[in-house]
């Protein structure tokens, strides 16, 4: 799949960093799967890790912490 931002480059499988923020509750999820392009870095991930990725954010801010960062 040629890249959607830059249109320079097929995405390649890799991984990438997601930042959450609500309010005082700030996450940084790492090593997320995804698809992303060694041009300009944009990153895509498939529907069911996004699904994955939210219900684990979710779980993470109903703990009530604030700041973290973690592994996906």
């Amino acid at each position: 799949m040629i890249c959607l931002i830059c249109r320079q480059a097929e995405l390649i499988y890799g991984s990438t960093s997601i930042p959450f923020e609500r309010d005082e509750f700030r996450l940084l999820m790492r090593n997320v799967p995804a698809q992303v392009c060694p041009n300009c870095g944009e990153a895509v991930v498939d529907e069911d890790v996004a699904a994955e990725l939210l219900k684990k954010t979710e779980d993470i801010f109903e703990q009530g912490l604030q700041d973290e960062v973690r592994d996906y």
